[in-house]
């Protein structure tokens, strides 16, 4: 399997990540409108984008990047979640919250991209034993920092592999 060169060199602990749309100014805008601005309802038509994009993985259950406490208030839901719940129903997968976040880290989207990975280590712990595969839903994937941080948990808890999917993806 080829990697991007975001992922070239560096050891993670999934398998793959797929992601539906480049995150582009258009994808940027309904993100944000999903995410910042209250558009909950948005959730199922962005699973549906997903889904006819990303082929139904062949795993044990769909599991999600966990919101942060503050930012989940802020926003009154946790935009990763309901992707994931919209997708597991769509794939007619089991939907387990099986990680939780720890603590309060800065957001990503204002650290460099070096300063990332170390924003998120210890981020993230294992709420459950997860099954051998897990499809792990994030809404935007940029250096996948988060995403190497919660499979490399999901790893150290017992799951055999873990797949990203994404609705977007930050192409450099």
């Amino acid at each position: 399997m080829l990697r991007c060169v975001e992922c070239s060199g560096r050891r993670l602990g999934f398998a793959r990540a797929r992601a539906a749309v480049v995150y582009d100014a258009h994808a940027r805008a309904i993100v944000s409108a999903w995410k910042e601005r209250g558009r909950r309802d948005l959730a199922p038509d962005l699973a549906t984008v997903v889904a006819e994009v990303v082929a139904r993985p062949a795993v044990d259950v769909v599991s999600c990047v966990p919101g942060d406490a503050e930012r989940t208030r802020a926003r009154s839901h946790v935009p990763a979640e309901r992707l994931g719940r919209a997708l597991a129903e769509g794939w007619d997968l089991p939907f387990a919250g099986i990680l939780e976040r720890v603590g309060t880290a800065p957001r990503q989207a204002r650290l460099p991209r070096a300063e990332r990975r170390a924003n998120v280590r210890g981020s993230f712990v294992a709420a459950a034993r997860p099954p051998p595969t897990v499809v792990l839903v994030d809404d935007v994937y940029t250096t996948g920092a988060t995403a190497a941080a919660c499979a490399t948990v999901l790893r150290r808890a017992g799951a055999r592999s873990v797949e990203v999917v994404c609705l977007a993806r930050a192409v450099r």
